[in-house]
C-alpha cells in the first residue's frame, strides 16, 4: 500500500488543511463576520511551531486557541499561521504551521472537522517567517480570547468530518 501512487488520505487531508487555509485567510483579510469563530487544535511539539515556553509547559501534546472577536495580527501564508493573542493580559505571538493542525471548527455554523494522520514537521521556510515577522506587538483595546475546548455555552452539536470513515479496515 505505501508504493500505491494514489495517496486518497493524504490528499484529502490536504484539502481539509485548504479548508482552513481559505478560512483564515478570510478573516485576515476581512474578519469574523456575525457569529462566526475558530476553535483551532493543533500539536506544539516541533521547531516550526512557536509558542511561549510557559504555554508549552501548561500544554502536553496539543493546544486549542479561539479566533472570535478580539486577536490581532493574523497572518497567512501558505505555510503556516500567526497570531496574536493575550494569555493573562499579555499579547503573544503564535506561529501554527498547517501541518501542525489536528482539528478545526466554526460552532456558528456547526462546521467541523479532524485530521487525524500527523504530517512530520518541517522547518518553516524562511520567506514564510520573514512576512510575519514584520509585525511588533504592541497594547491595543481589544484582547484576544482564550478558551478551552470543552465546555462552553454552545449545546449545539456539529457533524465531525473525520477520515476513519473513508479507510479500508
Amino acid at each position: 500500500m505505501e508504493n500505491d501512487p494514489f495517496r486518497y488520505h493524504s490528499w484529502i487531508e490536504d484539502a481539509l488543511r485548504g479548508v482552513i487555509h481559505h478560512s483564515l485567510s478570510y478573516a485576515a483579510e476581512h474578519g469574523l463576520p456575525g457569529d462566526h469563530h475558530f476553535y483551532i487544535t493543533y500539536l506544539i511539539d516541533g521547531d516550526d511551531v512557536e509558542l511561549p515556553s510557559y504555554l508549552r509547559a501548561d500544554h502536553q501534546e496539543e493546544m486549542t486557541i479561539v479566533l472570535q472577536h478580539e486577536f490581532e495580527e493574523l497572518v497567512v501564508t501558505e505555510e503556516a499561521f500567526w497570531v496574536t493573542l493575550r494569555f493573562n493580559g499579555k499579547p503573544e505571538r503564535l506561529r501554527v504551521p498547517f501541518h501542525a493542525v489536528v482539528s478545526f471548527s466554526d460552532p456558528s455554523v456547526n462546521f467541523s472537522l479532524q485530521i487525524k494522520t500527523a504530517l512530520g514537521f518541517n522547518a518553516g521556510n524562511e520567506t514564510d517567517m520573514a512576512v510575519a515577522g514584520n509585525f511588533e506587538t504592541e497594547e491595543t483595546e481589544a484582547s484576544p480570547k482564550l478558551e478551552a475546548a470543552q465546555g462552553g455555552d454552545d449545546e449545539r452539536s456539529g457533524e465531525v468530518v473525520t477520515l476513519d470513515a473513508f479507510r479500508k479496515k
